[in-house]
């Protein structure tokens, strides 16, 4: 008949006593459950424990990876910056050269020491291969973005002159076009004047450019530093030279109606990092100002 215990004797080796212990069946399985639930207990804490020690490892990875990324971008920071001052300081110092002598030294230099086949050296570059030169060193540097500093010399950095003074034709802004009739965007303003009047810079600065450019005729553009830049067209005659510093108020070419024009005139544009930008907001605080008459007559460009 079966038990519904288990039993375990336990016999001493000497005296001979036998000593007997029940265990029910329902004891046995409590035992058994208990023992498992603090196994599972265990094994969840031990889980929980290296799950933690993993994040906790991951963490610090993370902040080492962080703390070094943030490091090199500070020093890529500094390097950029000392890499602009000295884009700065050697347009700063290419431009007084340049202007002064009309050359590239480095590129004069580089060009003596070629020496072609029968013997004879290359000969220094003209004006127009060093102004080509210059313009090219300047905007090499900062990859078309623009020149960010007024020239050290300068005392007027900003237009505060009208370049003739002149009737008003034709304002900044829509109007519509004098050859084809149809709505254009003006990109300046136009002045009337006789051809041969004297056109003034209206502040101080660096020719750039003194030639003939399609519809804006005979032109010239002065770069006063900061991005700025004025343009005066349709001119008769050039009294700059590329490279040529000009100071405010400085008579600089002669006017007259060549280009894409109806008659003599000025086109007079203020350009701000390549783009036109209206010339009142320079020019409303100048003492003298040109006559205005309605603007419909207008000139060209």
């Amino acid at each position: 008949m079966n038990q519904p215990y288990f039993v375990l004797e336990f016999a001493h080796s000497i005296h001979g006593r036998v000593k007997r212990i029940q265990i029910s069946h329902k004891s046995l399985g409590y035992l058994f459950c208990s023992l498992l639930i603090f196994f599972l207990l265990l094994f969840g804490m031990f889980s929980s424990y290296l799950r933690m020690t993993w994040k906790v490892s991951h963490y610090n990875q993370l902040r080492a990876d962080f703390d070094r990324l943030r490091g090199r971008y500070q020093e890529l920071q500094r390097a950029s910056r000392e890499d602009s001052e000295q884009i700065a300081s050697l347009e700063s110092l290419a431009s007084e050269v340049t202007a002064a002598y009309g050359i590239d030294g480095s590129a004069a230099r580089a060009k003596a020491r070629d020496v072609d086949f029968a013997g004879t050296t290359s000969s220094i570059p003209g004006v127009k291969e060093s102004i080509q030169e210059y313009n090219f060193l300047r905007g090499a540097g900062f990859s078309g973005i623009y020149h960010r500093y007024a020239y050290q010399w300068q005392t007027h950095t900003q237009p505060s002159l009208w370049p003739v003074n002149g009737i008003l034709r034709s304002s900044f802004g829509g109007r519509s076009d004098p050859f084809s009739g149809e709505g254009a965007f003006h990109t300046g303003i136009d002045l009337s004047a006789a051809v041969g009047t004297p056109v003034q810079v209206t502040a101080d600065g660096v020719v750039t450019t003194a030639g003939w450019d399609g519809a804006y005729g005979k032109l010239v553009i002065v770069d006063h530093g900061n991005g700025l830049e004025t343009y005066y067209a349709h001119l008769s005659a050039f009294l700059v030279v590329p490279g040529e510093e000009v100071r405010h108020g400085q008579i600089i070419a002669l006017s007259g109606g060549t280009g894409r024009a109806t008659g003599p005139h000025i086109h007079y544009e203020v350009r701000l990092a390549g783009t036109p930008v209206n010339p009142y907001k320079y020019l409303a605080k100048t003492q003298v100002s040109p006559s205005t008459k309605p603007l419909h007559n207008d000139l060209g460009l």
